[in-house]
């Protein structure tokens, strides 16, 4: 059964915790840095930003495994 889709004020963190230098983001959240150490004091607006940008970095990790990318 699928997981239920992430509320606004949840972290998508998924206990992985590793940052890949080939895709700049964590391999298990796919949040850079940057919107990791933000997480905490972003408004509802910011963390929707920041949602919306992981699956098309999750999408992204394919191509450029590949080759396909930078």
């Amino acid at each position: 059964m699928p997981a239920p889709p992430l509320r606004i004020f949840d972290s998508p963190c998924k206990s992985v915790c590793r940052i890949d230098d080939r895709f700049g983001w964590c391999i298990g959240c796919k949040r850079t840095r940057a919107e990791i150490k933000a997480w905490s004091t972003a408004s509802d607006a910011e963390k929707q930003d920041i949602l919306a940008r992981l699956p098309v970095r999750a999408a992204a990790e394919p191509e450029v495994l590949a080759g396909g990318g930078s």
